[in-house]
């Protein structure tokens, strides 16, 4: 070291606050310096998740992490090379000043670094991701480009800037001629773009859907490269969850494509990153010290069938149907990614627009009914109100059909649905074993089926609200008589549900022809009576009493009466049993016939 690179290390540590020996004529170590070089232009803080980071005083609000070779400890090095005419600090230098950084930042307040997108009051900080660390402040009413955020944000090697937004007309138009899907599908897209940038509510996952051919993956890639661009937009479905939250935590926003089933493992995972999660792994080279993975993201996924997806994964999706592409309407990729980058400076802008004007709005939004993403339905009943679309409605209709989905693949459900529906309006109130009893198991019961009370139990509660969606409602907070106190369900279909149901079965008789001439035997034809609930509890040996539905209101008894014969019933209301007299015998006048009267009046 020479007497100048000597001196200017001394400056360096004494300007930091350190103290230096100046009577052995040796210099501060390797470590000492770079701990005063890190010291005099960065502040050393550590996040609310126990992550130690660095932000330049005088520079961009974007913070370096201590931890790993990436980040602060490259920086340092780099620096320290530069003021010691190209000599390179040790790795042990490195390391040792890592530690005391560390221990200056455990000192500090802790702060918060955003990925992305943060709220600041009531403006939305987007990092446009450059090097300068310019970003975008979008308020109520407008919007505008910053050369400094207001908030600290990180950055990950998964991400890469966004473009500097224009305005240059219509950016949704442009946006628009890129996708293949109908209008509903591409307002209910735009409202679930524009969402994307508020970072303090949940996210439904966007879910593209089609045959092969439908450009599932090319409009996925497109779209989250819209909000976050990555080098990998698009990853295979992961392989474990530690993989999963080390993607997750690097990327504000990403897609899995083509996925074929979702294992149960990852459904949870999935849930859990729409509505915040937290990953607690063991640090690296200790055995008992942890790190935690803190995310909350905005996920897209791509898939032919996903297969039968669990009810609360289900209940999180925004699906959008893809239509084929036909042949003369196919563009090659290589024009799609010229027309996709020409048009992103406009995109961007377009949304920015709309969502100052939903953020102006939105404080006055209040829903008479919140489904189960509450926060994001407030979003889109905001962008309605400012486009005058219909995004809330298809949202509902997208969450109904995804359940319905569910319920197809889930034969109890079905099995469950189908009593109450036979129940009538006042419903069924029975034991979980009383309800696997009463209801009508296959020959060859599948996988899924309850083998037992407490797995019926089970899955009734699993599938509670996935049946109150499709309207029917489940109630298990009673408990039965003493001394067992058993749980008792009550299962009752919504009056719209009834009406749906009735209506269903009146079509299937329009459908069957049936009318008072060739209607036939009702125990055959889709009008004939199902059986009471009452009568399968018997059959099934389950007590009567137990079910809501009284003797007195409800159909008789099957095993008292014989049932009628529906083509009688009608005729009889029409015509008299006999042309006699019930009393006498004899022929009755035409005029008693006509009134529907079967004795004379002397007789009466």
């Amino acid at each position: 070291m020479t007497d100048d690179t000597e001196q200017q290390a001394k400056e360096i540590v004494k300007a930091a606050g350190g103290e230096v020996d100046e009577g052995k004529g040796r210099g501060p170590s390797q470590a000492s310096q770079l701990v005063a070089l890190a010291r005099k232009d960065f502040d050393l803080f550590m996040s609310d998740d126990g992550r130690p980071y660095g932000v330049k005083k005088d520079g961009p609000n974007t913070v370096y992490a201590l931890r790993g070779r990436a980040g602060l400890r490259s920086l340092l090095a780099r620096m320290y090379t530069d003021t010691h005419g190209g000599a390179v600090p040790s790795q042990s230098a490195l390391a040792d000043a890592m530690t005391v950084l560390e221990g200056v930042a455990a000192s500090a307040e802790p702060r918060v670094p955003h990925l992305r997108t943060a709220r600041h009051g009531d403006r939305i900080i987007v990092d446009l991701g450059s090097a300068d660390g310019e970003c975008v402040i979008v308020s109520p009413g407008h919007w505008h480009r910053g050369a400094r955020s207001p908030v600290l944000f990180r950055r990950s090697g998964a991400m890469k800037p966004l473009p500097l937004p224009i305005r240059d007309g219509d950016g949704l138009a442009k946006l628009r001629d890129l996708l293949n899907m109908d209008e509903d599908g591409f307002h209910l897209l735009v409202a679930w773009l524009l969402a994307a940038f508020i970072p303090d509510l949940p996210h439904p996952i966007l879910t593209f859907r089609g045959e092969q051919g439908t450009g599932k993956s090319y409009s996925a890639k497109m779209v989250i490269g819209i909000i976050d661009p990555s080098g990998a937009p698009k990853r295979t479905a992961p392989r474990d969850i530690k993989s999963w939250a080390t993607q997750a935590f690097n990327s504000w926003a990403l897609c899995i494509d083509n996925i074929s089933i979702v294992p149960d493992w990852l459904s949870d995972a999935l849930c859990r990153a729409v509505t915040g999660d937290g990953i607690v792994d063991r640090a690296l080279y200790t055995d008992d010290d942890v790190v935690v993975l803190e995310f909350r993201r905005v996920l897209a996924m791509t898939t032919i069938d996903a297969g039968a997806l669990a009810g609360d994964l289900a209940e999180r999706l925004l699906t959008i149907e893809l239509s084929l592409i036909s042949d003369s309407k196919r563009r090659e990729e290589a024009e799609l990614d010229e027309a996709y980058a020409d048009a992103h400076a406009a995109i961007l802008a377009s949304l920015f627009e709309l969502l100052a004007d939903v953020l102006t709005v939105l404080p006055d939004i209040r829903l008479a009914e919140r489904p189960r993403m509450a926060d994001f339905a407030r979003v889109l009943a905001a962008v309605d109100k400012v486009q005058g679309w219909r995004t809330l409605e298809s949202y509902k209709a997208s969450a109904r059909d995804a359940i319905a989905d569910v319920l197809d693949g889930e034969p109890f459900a079905q099995a469950v649905v189908a009593l109450v529906d036979r129940a009538g309006p006042a419903g069924l109130k029975l034991t979980a074993q009383q309800i696997l009893d009463s209801v009508i198991t296959p020959d060859k019961p599948p996988k899924k089926w309850p083998k037992d009370a407490t797995r019926a139990g089970g899955q009734l509660k699993r599938l509670a609200p996935a049946l109150r969606t499709i309207g029917v409602e489940v109630d298990d907070s009673e408990r039965g008589p003493r001394p067992k106190r058993q749980r008792m369900y009550k299962l009752t279909a919504s009056a719209d549900r009834r009406c749906e149901t009735a209506s269903t079965a009146s079509t299937g008789a329009e459908k069957q022809g049936l009318t008072s001439e060739n209607r036939g035997d009702a125990e055959g034809s889709p009008l004939a009576s199902t059986p009471a609930p009452a009568a399968d509890a018997v059959d099934a040996g389950v007590d009567a009493d137990l079910f809501t539905a009284s003797a007195t209101d409800s159909a008789p008894d099957l095993h008292e009466s014989p049932p009628v014969d529906a083509g009688a019933a009608v005729d009889a209301e029409m015509h008299p049993l006999s042309d006699s007299c019930s009393a006498c015998g004899q022929p009755l006048p035409d005029d008693l016939i006509r009134d529907g009267v079967d004795v004379h009046l002397e007789c009466a």
